[in-house]
């Protein structure tokens, strides 16, 4: 569809369709509907969400989310999954090398450090928490560039075939892409995601992702462990005996595609060495997939003069090490919830969504990239200094229980 211009396609005063519009129903998207509809009764804001998919699409998704103790404790005001999986403890190791530490809930008093819950779940169950809501949800609905104006967005949408266009006072990008925002002058088309300032790093690996069974499960125990070639990650998901449990396995795309194409048997024999026999056999895979690895993240959460904001994977996609991409998300979308309530649907609220989550997503993505980088170099001088990093975790607690806490709760201003 060719861009037309603001001023001349949309009226001055014209009215709004909504206050808020969310392109989104991930479980970003989804949460921030909830919290708003919740929180906004004083404002009486408008919210409308749009997603080109049905919630039901997601019912069997088997992917493996790890969600923390502190965005548990955001989320389960509004949903909680039936099926989710407590962490109680977290082994973190190198493989061939020293250092290990562990990270238990008894030391931070909490009922778990985190929770490992599949997609499908997560999906279903705030849904389910949004349909009793107010929010206007508006399914199988593709979202287009918007266009910026001088007191609201239009929204370009395609419903069954039909083309409209939606005004919107704040717009929500929840999605996996980002969108740049249309000149507010020229009302110019939306160029690709990658024009906006972000922050890139190409790490050089796959992660192959599944869930695999054990022979010597440890029920509730996520592991993390450094390899050669990069971390291997296991979280568990319960089943018979608890024995199952999510895989997330880093290492080189030539190898990750190998592997991907592996027999069942020739793939659970690698992986137990590669991971070792901490848990004895590696007996069943399932759900086995593949995709590269990368940080992108935008430089600022706002843009379109104070009129679209960016959460979850619109806003950030970070390395699976530590586990941190959701729950960021998650902080973002709760604070840009608190501001939009307390400001109204306004350029003043995302400015001051924007300003509090500054100091966290710098902290998380920066240390998370850190870790990346840190733990997925094969430099034998560097595996010795990462052992002394790991080993030295357990002889200063206030260092542990900071990183630990950071992981769990972020930075909450």
């Amino acid at each position: 569809m060719n861009a037309v211009s603001a001023s001349a396609e949309t009226p001055a005063n014209a009215p709004f369709d909504h206050d808020v519009t969310i392109v989104g129903a991930g479980p970003v998207g989804l949460a921030l509907a909830g919290w708003l509809a919740r929180r906004s009764a004083t404002q009486d804001l408008s919210i409308a969400l749009v997603d080109a998919r049905e919630p039901d699409d997601s019912a069997g998704d088997p992917r493996a989310i790890a969600v923390s103790q502190g965005s548990r404790t955001l989320v389960e005001a509004l949903a909680w999954p039936h099926d989710a999986t407590a962490i109680e403890r977290i082994h973190v190791s190198q493989r061939g090398h020293f250092g290990r530490t562990l990270i238990d809930r008894h030391d931070y008093d909490l009922p778990a450090l985190g929770y490992v819950a599949r997609y499908g779940s997560i999906v279903q169950a705030l849904a389910q928490a949004v349909r009793g809501t107010r929010a206007h949800w508006l399914h199988h609905t593709q979202a287009h560039d918007p266009v910026i104006e001088h007191d609201g967005v239009t929204l370009p949408i395609v419903s069954a075939g039909v083309e409209r266009r939606l005004r919107t006072r704040i717009l929500v990008n929840a999605e996996g892409g980002l969108y740049r925002p249309a000149s507010h002058e020229t009302g110019e088309k939306c160029g690709p995601a990658r024009a906006e300032p972000r922050r890139t790093r190409d790490y050089g690996q796959t992660a192959l992702v599944g869930v695999v069974t054990v022979a010597a499960p440890q029920p509730h125990v996520a592991w993390e462990r450094f390899t050669n070639e990069g971390p291997i990650a296991l979280l568990p998901m319960g089943g018979v005996r608890g024995a199952d449990y999510a895989l997330v396995w880093c290492g080189a795309p030539e190898l990750a595609e190998r592997r991907a194409r592996l027999a069942d048997a020739d793939f659970l024999a690698e992986l137990g060495a590669a991971f070792g026999a901490r848990m004895g056999r590696f007996t069943h895979v399932h759900g086995r997939a593949a995709f590269p690895l990368g940080l992108n993240a935008l430089d600022a959460l706002v843009s379109g003069h104070g009129r679209i904001a960016a959460v979850g994977n619109a806003a950030q996609t970070l390395h699976p090490v530590a586990g941190q991409g959701l729950n960021l998300g998650l902080r973002d979308a709760h604070a840009l919830a608190d501001a939009l309530a307390q400001h109204g649907a306004s350029p003043r609220a995302l400015a001051a969504f924007a300003a509090r989550r500054a100091f966290d997503r710098r902290m998380t993505i920066g240390a998370t990239d850190t870790l990346a980088r840190l733990f997925t170099v094969d430099f034998a001088p560097l595996a010795a200094l990462r052992g002394l990093a790991l080993t030295a975790l357990e002889f200063a607690p206030p260092v542990k229980t900071a990183l630990a806490r950071q992981m769990m709760f972020g930075q909450r201003i």
